[in-house]
């Protein structure tokens, strides 16, 4: 938990931030105030999430949720599996969004965060930052911390920069390898449990992920009475703090 003493701290950080920096938020919106979201508050919405792309199955999980009619959100690195700069991630990348996906920022490099110096947690806030400007041409407000591992430092940098940080409620274990089976039977325990609303870790790296799992959890929520909405929605925040247009790919565009 934070104290009222760091969260000072931490707004005063984000107000000298957005100094010399007033393009990053859209116009007419103040900057957030900081937050770390654990859960969705809006009842009956289960909010499914996608970590480690873009990736092969990207496109594969926007069509499912778009014939579902149904969002979902993905939490993109800048150069994990592949450099996010590549033509086919760009392309991925863009087609969740222009779907009306939402976009979430998971840092450049997927560190151990609270193991960085402020310096090196900046760079991978930034750096990921910065690629989906100019690839989307939008800076996400919400950043999923790798592993869910974050400090008071980690907080201050991810408020100097206006966004927040947000984990989840239900863990798949996707990331362990488990088998669909087990992973689909942890779901239905879990909507057996008719929770509020649901926000769910997943991984689109995996293929028995997106190909056995997704469809479940779909039926699942659908059969349920469930809402599938991106974080965003079920938070009741705004998904970007800037939403402009994307950059033509020049030198820069390289990991």
């Amino acid at each position: 938990m934070i104290s009222t003493s760091s969260l000072l701290v931490l707004g005063a950080l984000l107000v000298s931030a957005t100094h010399g920096h007033g393009d990053i938020f859209q116009r007419g919106h103040k900057p957030p105030t900081f937050q770390v979201y654990t859960a969705c508050a809006k009842p009956k919405t289960v909010a499914v999430t996608y970590d480690d792309g873009p990736n092969l199955y990207t496109k594969t999980i926007v069509d499912a949720f778009d014939k579902a009619g149904g969002k979902v959100t993905f939490f993109f690195n800048g150069d994990l599996y592949h450099c996010i700069y590549d033509a086919d991630e760009v392309d991925r990348a863009k087609y969740a969004l222009s779907h009306g996906h939402q976009i979430g920022g998971h840092t450049w490099a997927h560190l151990h965060l609270p193991t960085l110096n402020d310096t090196s947690i900046k760079s991978e806030f930034t750096r990921t930052n910065d690629a989906m400007r100019k690839i989307l041409g939008v800076v996400p407000s919400l950043v999923r911390p790798p592993f869910g591992e974050y400090n008071s430092n980690v907080s201050a940098v991810a408020a100097s920069l206006g966004q927040s940080l947000v984990t989840w409620d239900f863990d798949s274990q996707d990331w362990t390898g488990a088998a669909s089976a087990d992973i689909e039977a942890a779901y239905k325990a879990r909507f057996d449990t008719n929770p509020a609303s649901i926000l769910p870790l997943n991984h689109e790296v995996y293929n028995t992920t997106v190909h056995d799992v997704m469809p479940y959890v779909i039926k699942m929520a659908k059969s349920k009475g469930y809402k599938l909405v991106t974080v965003a929605e079920c938070l009741g925040i705004q998904p970007y703090l800037y939403q402009g247009k994307p950059s033509k790919r020049d030198a820069s565009w390289t990991c």
